[in-house]
């Protein structure tokens, strides 16, 4: 297995690990567990694309990031409260 083959197995592997605990009821949709494993697992499978040079899957995985990222951003936002 390549470098590359082993960066998307392991990114794959976590975003139906997120899929999978969210379906599962393990995780919420909007918990931190379930963001962190989807954005883990899209940077990953997202570097694996651009070193085999899938363009469409890098879009893919970098909406996907940027997504859990929002998500990560808004519970630290709703945790520290409003800026001063």
């Amino acid at each position: 297995m390549s470098a590359t083959d082993a960066l998307a197995t392991v990114g794959v592997a976590l975003l139906l690990l997120a899929f999978l605990g969210q379906q599962r009821g393990w995780m919420g949709e909007r918990s931190p567990g379930y963001l962190l494993l989807n954005l883990a697992g899209a940077v990953l499978a997202g570097l694996a694309a651009w070193l085999g040079g899938i363009l469409p899957f890098v879009v893919l995985e970098a909406v996907w990031a940027g997504v859990a990222l929002a998500g990560l951003l808004d519970i630290a936002r709703r945790r520290t409260g409003p800026c001063p």
